[in-house]
């Protein structure tokens, strides 16, 4: 299963319903954080109108979730 064309916007929102809290924006970079278990993982994504599907994946192996998990929140 191919992944969809998300942009910027969709990607953030989709994180934030994972747990992930934006902490900061610089242009057009946004700053995310969760904290589970002691354990901080941060990202950043570029709000951009659409994703390359690698940056997506790159994403979401980031995220630590599995895509079929982050595809759940899209």
């Amino acid at each position: 299963m191919k992944l969809p064309r998300l942009s910027g916007r969709e990607v953030i929102k989709a994180l934030a319903k994972a747990g992930f809290q934006e902490i900061r924006r610089h242009g057009s970079r946004v700053y995310l954080e969760k904290t589970t278990a002691g354990e901080t993982s941060h990202l950043m994504v570029h709000n951009f109108k659409e994703l390359d599907p690698k940056a997506l994946m790159d994403i979401i192996h980031q995220s630590g979730l599995s895509r079929d998990e982050f595809l759940s929140f899209v």
